[in-house]
């Protein structure tokens, strides 16, 4: 396990904080820092369109309505990193960890918006007609075929790789397994089994099937969770001062040891801050853009406001409440880490009760992460086989047999390994590190089409400067 620390201390050191907080930043800059001028528009088109049915949906090519892409996606995201893994970020970095995963997530909404906008723009249709896309896809098309790039393949194919190594390495069964394991009295393993079970069911109807399921969870689940954890807050309203005060100080000049918590430094703090923010909502990743590129929309720019809005959700809202009820519980110090440590700061203030809703939260969340995560798997897939339909039917078939084993195995390898929370978590940063870095880059060559796609979602339908009749608002026009 040393190796592997080494490793991901390396991967997550200053050249990979300053590549995401820099793309971050340069496109908040390029944008007119779009996603704090114009909030109220990206509610407006996003949380405001959740009922009536969306603009650009009728007619528009896609295998997904804009809801279920983003509820996929959600559910993709909003996942046990908002309740695991910002517990162990508490644990290991201390409160201020907080504080940078925010700082994390208002760059991250215009990384996820530019990235979500790139795969819509840039996605292809396979012979069926229906649209796929996603980085590999803004590789091959915008750095290859646009820019005459030849190394687009060896990125596109380190980042299919690195994708693909967290589908052995994955924390959604662990986690869920553990959480329900230790509330309910559960042979962990056998939590484990049933959960597998659970995603075959969801899984064997394909994307379409996601999408539905996932319309259906996901606002509940998240509704959910979210309520349990205001009562909780708003119970210790006399804390949040304080609270804020360890987030802000340890964000900035780190924690001093306490209780069972042993201390960490600024650096520490950022470094789990913004490791866990990319780990939840996925900004810069390169992972939701595969289910939003299949949505129905009239723009890229349109759907890309749902991804910075699915930012939003997943760590300003979620992660922050998750983080709060630990710290104004005062639960932190007691040097537990992962869904434990959720778990625990619920049932110290709601009783064995807060604990139940918080292992049904996990399930869920755990539950529609992994089914979410199946649909990103299935389009890289189909982007590598291309048009061998024989070939790639064969392979999705396996695939869709093959998929959740992975995680039981995990689960296995915890139980029968003895590996603690936190040690798991060094995998889970392991696979979150390396396609992030090869995305961004890709962000960094193309970020220019996003501006010029911004631009012209801005004259179009908001007023702002000159309709261009000759630009075209999707490549493969």
């Amino acid at each position: 396990m040393a190796f592997v620390e080494t490793l991901v201390g390396w991967i997550w050191g200053v050249s990979l904080l300053v590549a995401i907080l820099g793309i971050g930043l340069y496109l908040t800059f390029a944008s007119g820092f779009f996603q704090f001028v114009k909030f109220g528009h990206i509610m407006k088109e996003t949380f405001g369109k959740l009922v009536v049915r969306h603009k650009g949906e009728e007619g528009a090519a896609g295998i997904l309505s804009p809801f279920e892409a983003v509820s996929s996606a959600i559910g993709g995201s909003v996942g046990v990193g908002n309740i695991a893994g910002v517990a162990t970020a508490i644990a290991v970095g201390g409160p201020g960890a907080l504080m940078w995963m925010w700082v994390a997530a208002l760059v991250g909404m215009l990384i996820k918006m530019c990235e979500v906008s790139l795969a819509v723009y840039y996605r292809e249709k396979d012979e069926k007609g229906n649209p796929y896309g996603g980085p590999t896809y803004y590789m091959q098309n915008g750095m290859g075929k646009e820019r005459n790039m030849g190394w687009w393949k060896i990125l596109a194919v380190l980042f299919g790789l690195g994708i693909f190594t967290s589908l052995f390495l994955t924390m959604q069964n662990y986690s869920v397994s553990e959480a329900v394991a230790n509330t309910f009295s559960i042979p962990l393993l056998a939590v484990g089994i049933v959960y597998t079970i659970l995603v075959y069911v969801i899984t064997a109807g394909g994307i379409p099937s996601l999408g539905k399921w996932a319309g259906r969870l996901v606002p509940f689940m998240t509704l959910f969770y979210v309520l349990a954890g205001l009562f909780i807050i708003l119970k210790n309203a006399g804390q949040i001062p304080h609270a804020f005060a360890l987030i802000f100080g340890g964000g900035v000049s780190g924690t001093a040891a306490v209780g069972g918590f042993a201390g960490a430094a600024a650096g520490k703090a950022i470094q789990m801050g913004i490791a866990r923010a990319v780990y939840s909502n996925e900004a810069g990743w390169g992972t939701s853009p595969m289910i939003h590129s299949t949505a129905r929309t009239d723009h890229p720019i349109r759907q890309g406001m749902w991804g910075a809005f699915e930012v939003f959700v997943d760590t300003l809202i979620v992660c922050t409440i998750t983080a709060l009820v630990i710290v104004t519980t005062g639960e932190w110090q007691s040097g537990v880490a992962g869904a434990t440590l959720t778990l625990n700061a619920f049932q110290s203030e709601i009783g064995t009760v807060g604990r139940v809703v918080i292992s049904i939260s996990i399930f869920l969340f755990g539950l529609t992460t992994t089914t979410g995560w199946y649909a990103y798997y299935e389009i890289l897939l189909r982007h590598l086989f291309g048009k061998d339909s024989k070939t790639k039917e064969s392979i999705l078939t396996f695939y869709k047999w093959f998929y959740p084993i992975p995680g039981l195995a995990m689960t296995a390898y915890a139980v029968y390994g003895g590996q603690t929370p936190a040690t798991l978590w060094l995998f889970a940063d392991l696979t979150t590190g390396i396609p992030t870095f090869l995305n961004i880059i890709a962000l960094i060559i193309l970020s220019p089409v996003f501006i010029r796609l911004l631009k012209d979602y801005k004259a179009r339908h908001l007023g702002i400067g000159t309709v261009d009749p000759n630009f075209k608002v999707f490549y493969e026009d």
